[in-house]
């Protein structure tokens, strides 16, 4: 099964995720505008653009673990994914700033006074330099250790923006607390891993 996978993954172009992800932003615009988001259609089109700005990341966490386990190679739609991501989560913040706040005064008085709104800024601030350096001019002129080091902040962010998640509902739901276990145990068998494999290097060395 993971050898056909791994074929027909070869066959699909990465530019198809961006190609994707562009057209159901503007796909969720033109609902906002037609009466398709409810009849609260700002706070409609905030909560789709975050929440598949959160599954994206999911997703792309979700890569390295799916190929150790399942040897299914997903590899080539990592950076897809993690830029996709990262347009979703700019559309959200700029929809909050342009559409739902406006105001500049409003703007910064929510950042300080609402916890969830600095838990979002934080986790959003975390994913800037991951979006300037996923290209390859970046990590051949960093080099891959420290490349890789700066985007271990993926992890900061993928826990800021789930648990962002869980504090603007504002109750106990079960889908953002879904969310933030699914990020926590991303994260845990990925460090497990790293474990692993650094306790192999280490008795191979011995």
């Amino acid at each position: 099964m993971a050898v056909w996978l791994n074929r027909m993954a070869r066959r699909v172009p990465p530019w198809l995720i961006y190609l994707a992800g562009l057209a159901h932003v503007v796909w969720l615009f033109w609902l906002g505008q037609t009466g398709g988001l409810g009849p609260e259609p700002i706070n409609a089109l905030e909560r789709e653009l975050g929440e598949t700005g959160l599954m994206l990341i999911a997703t792309g966490l979700a890569i390295t673990p799916l190929l150790r386990w399942t040897r299914v190679n997903l590899v080539r739609f990592r950076r897809a994914i993690g830029l996709t991501a990262f347009l979703y989560i700019s559309v959200h913040l700029a929809v909050w700033l342009l559409l739902d706040v406006y105001l500049l005064a409003d703007i910064w008085a929510d950042i300080v006074k609402r916890p969830y709104i600095t838990v979002g800024m934080a986790g959003f601030a975390a994913l800037l330099p991951l979006a300037a350096t996923s290209n390859d001019l970046s990590l051949r002129g960093m080099g891959a250790g420290p490349w890789k080091r700066l985007h271990r902040l993926t992890y900061v962010a993928a826990v800021l923006g789930a648990v962002h998640y869980v504090m603007l509902a504002k109750s106990w739901q079960a889908e953002p607390l879904a969310w933030l276990a699914a990020m926590l145990l991303l994260l845990a068998l990925r460090l497990r891993w790293r474990r692993n494999s650094g306790a192999v290097a280490r008795r191979v060395a011995g």
